[in-house]
This record gives structure tokens, sequence and C-alpha cells, in this order.
């Protein structure tokens, strides 16, 4: 089996292997799966890591497997009115879901009442198949790679069966 512990960019040699991966697959820090040609493949990298459309997966051996973005099902949104495609994405990201922005276009995983509402905003939502790659955020994958602790103390209430309450800190 194929061992990977680190991503890398660059290119490979043309016979390289790869995988074919859904969003939700390339959000996996460890996963099992087998290459395009059937060789099995587990990986082992950097949690909060999303493996990217041609990055690749460093193995033990040296072998360099290519991640490929998988066609799945996405709701997409094509507009030419930066304007009205901005207040699309706003309304998209006040519900947290992972977005996918281009030129014209913002795309995301299809779910029906988000096109409903996409479309009550006025504009045309179309289901297609197309590899999904959204955004990575402002706190996932960005250029610093520490993460952020937030120490404070709420006080809590109880009380006792005699009738008394206390505080405390947590």
């Amino acid at each position: 089996m194929l061992e990977a512990f680190e991503v890398v960019q660059g290119q490979a040699p043309v016979d390289s292997p790869s995988v074919e991966l859904t969003f939700e697959q390339r959000q996996k820090s460890r996963y099992r799966t087998e290459t395009a040609c059937g060789q099995p493949l587990g990986w082992f990298v950097e949690r909060g890591h999303v493996l990217a459309d041609g990055e690749f997966l460093k193995c033990s051996d040296g072998t360099l497997v290519k991640v490929v973005a998988a066609l799945e099902t996405v709701s997409n949104v094509v507009c030419e009115d930066r304007r009205q495609l901005a207040r699309v994405a706003y309304h998209l990201g006040n519900r947290h879901v992972p977005l996918q922005v281009g030129d014209n276009f913002v795309r995301y995983q299809h779910d029906h009442v988000l096109d409903i509402m996409v479309e009550g905003l006025g504009q045309k939502v179309s289901c297609e198949q197309q590899p999904f790659n959204p955004e990575n955020g402002a706190y996932h994958g960005g250029s610093h790679g520490h993460a952020h602790s937030h120490n404070h103390s709420h006080a809590h209430e109880h009380s006792h069966r005699d009738g008394h309450s206390h505080s405390e800190a947590v």
C-alpha cells in the first residue's frame, strides 16, 4: 500500500498515479482509498489541510500521487453583474456553506433550499456535475500555521438542596 505523509506542489512524472476525490474526501487528514489504477493508498496529512485539485501526495517510497477533484453534483450560479454575484455570495456565506468563487460564478454543493434562496435573489441556478473547489476560508489553510487559543473564564451559578446559590469560575 502507498502511504503518504506529505502534500507537495509541482509536477510529477507523466506516468504518476492519480486519485480522484470528492470535496468531502479531500478534507480528511487520514484516509484510505485506491488510486485510479487500483493501487491501495492511505494518507496521513496535517489536520485541517484540504487537498486541492492538482496537489500531490508524496508517498514514503517517493511516489507522487496527483489529487484530482472528482465531479460532484453542484449548484452553479453564473452572473455577469458583480454586485448581484456579491449579494448571492454574501447570503450563501451567511449560511456557512463551502463556496467556490470564480470570475463570474459561485458554486456550492447542491441544496434545493439554497437554490430557492438564490432564485429569490433573482438569479438562475443550474444543477451540474462539476469539480468542487471551494475557498478554504480565513481560518482554514491560511498562510500562518498556528492556532489561536482564547483563555477566559465564565461564572457559573448552581444551587444546592438547601436553596443556597453559589457562583464559580470555570
